[in-house]
């Protein structure tokens, strides 16, 4: 990356790099690349991974990459951005961009810019905010599912998987995870799965089957609710996100229930998004 604008005292910059999908939360969605010091022509060669990119994103996200300069003693200073849909981008092809950097003009709003004055990650989050409009749901991360319904064993099996760019909940930048399942409508609340706890992670792996014993024709009247929570000794476990699959599901929630009983004694894994709140349709969420 040659040409970067001196930041620093010494004519130079420590530039880093940091990624963002968008829309999306900040913090549950953000890699960043290690930093380079005393350079205006970083080399970096790092790879960033998102894992759970549904076609759904590929549709209509946007990968915000943005170049900020390293300050031990001070706030990290914004460089400058580039934008890439993800539309732009094709299956198991590498595309390689040559774009100049634009540097955004912070929100007309009191607290945009003493939010710019603060730091560009105050000045990112609200960006955000706006971008996403009033109304959307806070995505907190992804989780990898399976479903298939069994016919020898008549009922349908829930393989909670792994998670992926999970929301921070602790102080110390990590969440100790795990999954939840019901199947509601759930009369005898009889319905309830738990994973095992994974400590210090974002990225949790599980690998985790649960059962549920019903006739295939019952279960499109019902509706999986999974939520993952943020394990906490000696108070209550903190919600990190879920999500709600069945017939009044939209999306790929929809399609990954609609398949699985349209394909039964077939194992169907997708993608999910963990969002803040679950759908209406969901009802109101358990005790952790």
């Amino acid at each position: 990356m040659p040409g970067l604008k001196p930041m620093d005292f010494n004519g130079l910059a420590d530039p880093y790099v940091k990624v963002h999908l968008l829309p999306g939360a900040c913090k549950a969605n953000k890699l960043k690349t290690k930093t380079q010091r005393n350079t205006l022509n970083p080399v970096w060669n790092e790879d960033l991974t998102y894992s759970g990119i549904t076609d759904e994103d590929i549709s209509h996200k946007v990968l915000r990459i943005s170049v900020c300069d390293e300050d031990k003693l001070s706030h990290n200073e914004f460089i400058g951005e580039i934008r890439v849909p993800l539309r732009r981008l094709k299956p198991s092809q590498k595309k390689h961009f040559n774009i100049c950097l634009e540097r955004q003009v912070p929100l007309a709003s009191p607290s945009s810019m003493s939010a710019a004055l603060r730091g560009i990650s105050c000045y990112l989050k609200e960006l955000e905010q706006a971008e996403q409009g009033p109304g959307l749901l806070e995505e907190r991360g992804r989780i990898l599912l399976s479903l298939s319904y069994s016919s020898p064993r008549r009922g349908l099996l829930v393989g909670i998987l792994r998670c992926a760019h999970l929301a921070a909940m602790d102080v110390n930048g990590y969440s100790d995870p795990y999954v939840k399942t019901y199947l509601r409508p759930d009369v005898d609340k009889k319905s309830k799965h738990k994973t095992g706890v994974k400590k210090k992670t974002l990225n949790p792996e599980f690998n985790e089957e649960f059962f549920y014993e019903m006739e295939l024709s019952a279960l499109a009247t019902k509706t999986l609710e999974v939520t993952v929570w943020d394990y906490d000794i000696g108070k209550s476990n903190d919600f990190i996100g879920g999500v709600s699959l069945g017939a009044g599901a939209r999306g790929e929630a929809r399609k990954h229930w609609n398949d699985c009983l349209q394909q039964p004694d077939t194992a169907l894994e997708r993608w999910h998004t963990l969002t803040s709140e679950l759908p209406p349709a969901a009802g109101a969420l358990p005790s952790a």
